[in-house]
This record gives C-alpha cells, sequence and structure tokens, in this order.
C-alpha cells in the first residue's frame, strides 16, 4: 500500500522538524519526506492546515479483559483509543484472572491480534494475584511478549518483597512499573488530606503516602540496579523526590494523569460527585503548579491517562463507596492541546515528547518518528476543531469521565497504525 500525505504541518522535535511537507509512505514505512512530492500508483490524501506528529502512546490503561468485559473490552478500548488519538496502549494487567503467567499473557495477545484497532502492549503482574506475596512468573511472561511488570492498583507494601522483585528484573534489564501508596498512611480516606477533607468530613489521604513510597522504592532502584517507572505521580513532593533521584543517576521515569494536571481537590464539593474519585486523589493547587513545572521541565517523562472504566452502578453509589477513576483515552489529547498548549503551558514540542518519545523509551519500546525509515504510526490533529465530551462522543464501554459535559479545542482527526488508517475524519475504519 502506497499513501501520500501532502501540505500538512510536520512537527517532530527530535529530528527536529516544524515545517509544511509532504509524507510519502510505503508498504507500512515512511520512504520519503519532503516537499512538493508525487508517486505514480496509490492514494494521495491532502492534509492542508493539519498537524502530524509522531504517534502517541498511552502507557497507562485499564482494558479490563478478561473477566471485567461489562466495563470495557481490548476492542472497545482501543477503538476509544485511536478515535483519541493513540496509536498504541500498554495494558495493565489487574484483570480476573490477573494477568500473571505466561499464558494469560499469550491469551490477551491473541485477542489483541484479532480484535484491536490500535497496537496493544501488555504488563505482567509482579507478584502472583498482585497480592505481593511472591513474585509472578515473570520469565515466563517476558517470552510470551509482555513488556514490563506492574502492580498497578496496588503499591507494593514490603520492601522485602520489593527488593526482591527488583533483583529478578534488573537481570532481564525490563522496568517495573509502581504504584506507589503507603498505605498504611491511606487507611479508607479516599480524598486529600487538607481543608477540603476537613471541610467535608472526610478522611484524607496525605501526600507523603506517595511520595515515602516512591522514595523507599527510588532507594531499592538506587541498590539493585533495576530500572522503575512511576506511575500517576500527584504531588509536589514527589516531583522533589524524583527530579533528586534523576540528578543522582538512578533510572527512574514517571507519568502523570490529565485529571491531576487539570484539576484539585477543591472541585469537589458537598454534591461528592464520584468522577472525581481518584487514586491517588486530586491534591492541592500547589500540588498542580508543580506538576506543570515538572512536566515543562523534563522531570515528568510521560502524560499517561490511566484509562479506567467503570459501569454505571460502580459509580453512581456513596462517594465512600464508589469506584476509583476516570476513563482518559478520548479526552487526554484534547485536553492537553486545549488546556496545556493553546494557553503556553507546555509547547506542542512538549507533548509529543510526553505522549510519544517519553513512554517509548520508559518501557524501551521502538523509536517512532517523522523520518525516512521510520514505522507510520502517525497521530495526525487538528489544532483547530472543537470536540465536547458527550455521552455520544465516547466510543468505549463505560462512561465515567471527569470532564463529561466540558468542550476543548484540538482533536486528533486521523490516526495510521503500520501505514493504513485506523481513524479517518473523525471515524475508526478497522
Amino acid at each position: 500500500m502506497a499513501l501520500l500525505l501532502k501540505g500538512a504541518r510536520l512537527v517532530d522535535p527530535r529530528i527536529p522538524i516544524d515545517e509544511v511537507a509532504d509524507l510519502l509512505i510505503r508498504d507500512g514505512q515512511i520512504v520519503e519526506v519532503g516537499k512538493n512530492l508525487k508517486m505514480d500508483k496509490g492514494d494521495t490524501v491532502d492534509l492542508k492546515d493539519r498537524v502530524i506528529v509522531p504517534g502517541f502512546v498511552d502507557m497507562h490503561v485499564h482494558l479490563r479483559e478478561p473477566g471485567y468485559e461489562y466495563k470495557e473490552t481490548i476492542e472497545s478500548g482501543t477503538r476509544a483509543a485511536v478515535h483519541g488519538g493513540f496509536t498504541a496502549v500498554c495494558a495493565m494487567p489487574n484483570t480476573d484472572p490477573v494477568i500473571d503467567t505466561g499464558a494469560t499473557v499469550e491469551s490477551v495477545m491473541s485477542r489483541a491480534e484479532e480484535e484491536a484497532h490500535c497496537r496493544v502492549f501488555q504488563y505482567g503482574a509482579i507478584t502472583q494475584g498482585q497480592k505481593g506475596k511472591r513474585l509472578a512468573e515473570m520469565a515466563d511472561m517476558l517470552a510470551a511478549g509482555t513488556i514490563a511488570f506492574s502492580d498497578d492498583g496496588h503499591g507494593l507494601q514490603s520492601s522485602k518483597m520489593t527488593r526482591t522483585a527488583m533483583e529478578y528484573a534488573s537481570t532481564f534489564d525490563v522496568p517495573l512499573v509502581l504504584h506507589c501508596e503507603d498505605e498504611s498512611l491511606v487507611g479508607d480516606a479516599c480524598v486529600h488530606e487538607g481543608e477540603v477533607s476537613t471541610r467535608l468530613g472526610m478522611k484524607g489521604s496525605p501526600s507523603l503516602a506517595e511520595s515515602l513510597a516512591v522514595a523507599r522504592d527510588i532507594a531499592l532502584a538506587s541498590l539493585t540496579g533495576c530500572p522503575i517507572h512511576i506511575c500517576h505521580i500527584s504531588s509536589q513532593e514527589t516531583v522533589e523526590v524524583i527530579k533528586e533521584a534523576k540528578y543522582a543517576g538512578v533510572e527512574v521515569s514517571c507519568e502523570v494523569t490529565p485529571h491531576h494536571l487539570l484539576l484539585i481537590d477543591e472541585a469537589l464539593d458537598d454534591s461528592f460527585d464520584t468522577m472525581l474519585k481518584m487514586n491517588p486523589p486530586l491534591r492541592s493547587e500547589s500540588d498542580r503548579t508543580a506538576l506543570i513545572g515538572a512536566l515543562k521541565d523534563g522531570t515528568i517523562d510521560c502524560i499517561a491517562s490511566d484509562h479506567a472504566p467503570h459501569a454505571p452502578h460502580e459509580k453512581d453509589r456513596e462517594f465512600d463507596l464508589a469506584s476509583y477513576g476516570t476513563i482518559g483515552l478520548e479526552t487526554t489529547v484534547p485536553l492537553m492541546l486545549d488546556r496545556l498548549v493553546s494557553t503556553n503551558a507546555i509547547t506542542l514540542e512538549d507533548l509529543i515528547e510526553r505522549l510519544s518519545y517519553g513512554p517509548r523509551e520508559a518501557l524501551r519500546l521502538a523509536d517512532v518518528s517523522l523520518q525516512k525509515g521510520s514505522v507510520a504510526d502517525l497521530t495526525i490533529l487538528d489544532l483547530d476543531r472543537e470536540v465536547e465530551f458527550t455521552l455520544d462522543y465516547f466510543q468505549g464501554r463505560s462512561k465515567n469521565s471527569a470532564f463529561l459535559g466540558q468542550k476543548a479545542k484540538g482533536c486528533a482527526t486521523d490516526v495510521l497504525v503500520g501505514g493504513y488508517w485506523a481513524l479517518r475524519e473523525g471515524e475508526v475504519t478497522w
């Protein structure tokens, strides 16, 4: 298959390039980049006023299959992913059964090959059943195709078990993707500890529960030589711990979610909107400001949605009983373009770094770029197109968005995966 993309603005900070030019794609690869390109056979598409960037990756997604297909499936979740502008997702293993053996990895990867609309990379669990007691079958899972290991949803509470996991993973030079939370400090709290929790009469979770666990895991990573990636950081203290670790040469990367970049605990009021119930919780304005600063200066390597679909009955209940999380595959790119890029909080190049290069580097995935020879995984943006996050907008099975009813200017209109259209003019094509 040959495809000529004409007249788009090409933006790739690593080449670097930011100019109007053409891209020629053949057999899934970029074969030529330049002006006034022509070809004899194939499709030519005029993309004037669009922006082509290296394909975005969401490295923190819950696809829920197997076991929770009523919330999401591989098919529905990847449909939502390409609709939101992603060429690849990385799926967490907290399913039923937990993905903690080579056989379960093979099962979900086989299903993804049949049903996924974009590339799917699979995490394996660190411990059996994600219970934090015994190591899972890491070698078998690696042989079956897993890319890294995570017990996301649960912080590893035992320092001894964490050290053992890191020592074993380091023999493969594979990162552990860590949910850092000292559960003894959190208890049954489900909002940030501060003025809002006091006003609402709710138990609060201190930011120290996160930063203390991050500091411990960084110390253990330094001891063992294991590369680590910290999930969904939410506090100013955590930013400082990671910044110091990077300066000291520890191999640590981290991610932040759009909801922690854009929302704070003061959004909570006596309506107790469960769409705002997250783990980690929404924190203070000073935390949010620190996260944006760390995103801009490179301390934070990646933006990830932590896409957490839930059925209505799991959210439509008392706040302390409701499930944690928000969907994010279809809101991440528009929100980042509208709330951060258009306001000059970060640049478009910063966004590309955090959604394309950062995730791939953290997980040792092959880079994708806008140069000759690269695989043609591309995200195509319209920076002026407005979208509204209505129930009908969402392609996934669940609609539990913290941004439901809001609008954003800028979105992905097209996605190419391996040179084939996965999204064309806002419509999922295969």
